[in-house]
């Protein structure tokens, strides 16, 4: 049960990765399964499977724009899962958010996760929260940064219990605070001055 009530809140989680061994997709996958676990629908969005070339303001709807659009919109709550690529994040989810806007992200709860090669990631989260925070969205205080995905992350899960244990609080926190700006509490602060 959400923090709202009984419907199921969906939770779509969107991987910055196109490898076919992706990594970020298997923390995302584990992340979802929490979800579902708190009654969540789910949906991982693979970009590798969407026709998004390089985003030009003059043709925003080209390809499959709409229906990310779409998909993102529909969502209660938005996992943003990508690789560390050079200190950030990758290209191909940068690119599938210069695509979405306020009107996709504005008052929706957003959780984080950076997968990294390295043992010290991190420089990807705060990037994607600025970006979070610009479109008004609502970014979870615990973000999940997974280092060493090389021993980490399998093929079949995640191998390290810590980083299992904070990928399943994510997905779990990312349920409980989903439609955070329909909350009783948070409408009542914002209508307090009406």
């Amino acid at each position: 049960m959400t923090i709202l009530g009984t419907d199921a809140p969906t939770v779509v989680a969107v991987c910055g990765s196109r490898r076919d061994a992706s990594k970020t997709k298997v923390v995302l996958r584990a992340a979802l399964a929490a979800a579902r676990d708190r009654g969540a629908d789910t949906r991982l969005v693979d970009l590798d499977a969407y026709d998004l070339p390089p985003f030009d303001a003059d043709a925003p709807d080209v390809g499959d724009a709409t229906t990310l659009r779409e998909v993102v919109a529909g969502a209660d709550a938005v996992l943003l899962g990508t690789p560390n690529y050079h200190g950030s994040y990758s290209g191909v989810l940068k690119n599938a958010l210069d695509y979405l806007g306020r009107d996709e992200f504005g008052g929706k709860t957003v959780g984080l996760v950076e997968v990294a090669g390295g043992r010290f990631p991190g420089s990807a989260l705060a990037h994607l929260r600025t970006v979070a925070r610009t479109l008004n969205a609502w970014t979870l205080p615990v973000e999940v940064a997974v280092p060493s995905s090389h021993s980490t992350v399998r093929a079949d899960g995640i191998a390290d219990d810590d980083v299992a244990e904070r990928v399943e609080a994510l997905g779990t926190d990312v349920v409980e605070y989903a439609r955070v700006d329909d909350h009783p509490r948070y409408r009542a602060a914002s209508t307090a001055g009406d």
